[in-house]
């Protein structure tokens, strides 16, 4: 049984060269999982774009529009960190799909990974952090709304606080959010999970590690989830650009272990996200970012 991965070459997106945001890395995790006998070629689930029902879920419908129609304000597209043509309205709609889709995966074989998602900064009326659409939220609102989960839990390991995914889900009793970041990092005003963890600077893998050990104890305990989506983002990286935590490519590879480890034995379903990780090297960033799916195999 292979693990079921999913990926559309649409989730890279065309954005402007050498911006800081690395949009290369999607097509390349998805080539190194080919190149490294993970996956075959065609072997991906591919999903289509999310249509505006789907997103208004999690998203106010003005927003939605300006998205489709990429046509959205100025402020917000400062917000966001880059221009909102066409390419990213369509990379933002299929990652919303593909977590959508993952979720789906995951409840039918207990664990599923995408090469995308985790753009955790969308909120509900405007994205953020160069995330346009919230995609778990997108896909935890449509599972409760069709009865394909009754609760959901997001355990988010991402550098930076999921502040987008707080704020939609602040006032639903059937999802509890937990964020596991770096205090002083991005975003500067934090919203309040169900559960925070906020580190110091320069915390290293033995110590998030049990960070990590005590948090799922406890966010199993807030709620018996139906599927829990899990932000796999590697910006705690020591090397990461953007993060202020320093873990090593093994200690990252324990945390996805023992969190992935941590809910199969519990036999709740699991779907991975990607989430953050940023490096002017691609190969470098892409590679990281595979470690989640070569852990997440090791459990199929």
């Amino acid at each position: 049984m292979r693990l079921a991965i999913v990926h559309n070459p649409y989730f890279q997106a065309k954005i402007e060269k050498n911006h800081r945001f690395p949009m290369p890395k999607y097509g390349r995790v998805a080539e190194m999982l080919v190149e490294d006998g993970l996956a075959e070629e065609g072997s991906f689930h591919s999903p289509g774009p999310a249509p505006v029902g789907w997103v208004g879920l999690a998203h106010d419908r003005r927003y939605v529009d300006q998205v489709f129609e990429a046509k959205v304000a100025d402020d917000v597209e400062r917000l966001i960190g880059f221009r909102v043509n066409e390419s990213v309205a369509m990379r933002s709609r299929h990652a919303c799909a593909g977590t959508v889709m993952t979720a789906r995966l995951a409840l039918e074989e207990g664990l599923a990974v995408s090469t995308a998602g985790g753009s955790h900064h969308a909120k509900r009326a405007h994205g953020a952090g160069f995330c346009v659409f919230n995609d778990v939220g997108v896909a935890a609102s449509l599972l409760l709304e069709g009865g394909e989960a009754d609760s959901v839990l997001v355990f988010d390991c991402d550098v930076h606080q999921g502040d987008g995914t707080a704020e939609i889900f602040r006032d639903e009793p059937r999802v509890r959010t937990v964020s596991i970041h770096a205090e002083k990092n991005f975003p500067t005003r934090k919203e309040q999970s169900d559960f925070d963890v906020a580190l110091p600077d320069g915390v290293r893998d033995q110590a998030y590690l049990e960070v990590v050990e005590d948090t799922l104890e406890r966010a199993f305990n807030m709620i018996r989830p139906d599927i829990v989506f899990y932000n796999a983002g590697v910006d705690p990286h020591q090397d990461d650009r953007l993060g202020r935590l320093s873990l090593t490519d093994a200690g990252l590879a324990e945390r996805d272990r023992r969190v992935i480890g941590f809910f199969r034995d519990k036999q709740v379903p699991l779907a991975g996200v990607m989430g953050g990780g940023y490096s002017s090297d691609v190969e470098e960033i892409a590679r990281r970012h595979t470690i989640l799916h070569r852990v997440a195999g090791e459990f199929v």
